[in-house]
């Protein structure tokens, strides 16, 4: 096999220049056969010189053009591999930039050996994900289901609600007290607590204070003035 071609897609020309003196000063059989500055130009130089690996910024001309710029390139030339740059890890952009077809993702100021080490594994289709991504992607992927499941309970629940509970439940939201929620509605303080509670058991919950904050994720009443 030849030399392993190399491309840099980074939007600080230090970083790419780097980049590119360190890795080729560490590894003989690899050359850098070009340095993009943007998402779109990594794309161009892609289709032009048809890399082996390329070395993709998250952040250039967006907080996520590099994840584009690999969805594209995945798409269209499936070959290539492409792995992720960055200053610091972050658990979402990593599921992101895997699910775009990213093959590693590594922080731009590791070790040289650690980089290199990178493009050797994804160019010999070894396993790429680290114990330590592996981990932040599923701790990602798992907070996502559970709030996908938080928010499908919370709506179901609303359903359950009836027309009194939800006027009570508007004016707790808008910060009404439980007096003034009982002047209002023109009945006793005691019937408006009665009220609370039920919907307390509605929520399983102890505190309206923990019903609001679940009902604030949604954004139940943003754009609901209610009656007056």
């Amino acid at each position: 096999m030849g030399k392993i071609r190399a491309v840099i897609a980074d939007d600080n020309e230090e970083i790419r220049n780097y980049l590119s003196e360190v890795i080729q000063a560490a590894a003989e059989d690899i050359e850098v056969a070009g340095l993009a500055s943007s998402g779109s130009e990594a794309v161009e130089l892609a289709k032009k010189l048809k890399p082996d690996v390329i070395l993709m910024d998250v952040q250039m001309e967006s907080h996520t053009s590099g994840i584009t710029a690999v969805e594209q390139i995945h798409r269209q030339f499936p070959d290539i591999k492409c792995i992720m740059l960055t200053i610091h890890e972050n658990e979402e952009y990593m599921l992101r930039a895997y699910l775009a077809g990213a093959v590693d993702y590594i922080v731009k100021m590791s070790p040289t050996e650690k980089i290199v080490s990178s493009i050797y594994d994804v160019i010999d289709n070894k396993l790429l994900l680290r114990p330590e991504i592996a981990k932040k992607i599923m701790n990602e992927y798992q907070r996502l289901k559970e709030n996908q499941k938080h928010v499908r309970e919370t709506l179901q629940i609303m359903m359950m609600i009836s027309t009194t509970e939800y006027e009570i439940l508007r004016m707790v939201y808008n910060g009404d007290s439980y007096k003034k929620i009982a002047q209002k509605r023109f009945v006793q303080e005691t019937t408006v607590r009665s009220q609370i509670n039920h919907i307390l058991k509605k929520f399983k919950k102890k505190r309206m204070k923990d019903v609001i904050s679940l009902l604030r994720e949604l954004n139940i009443f943003e754009n609901d003035s209610g009656y007056q």
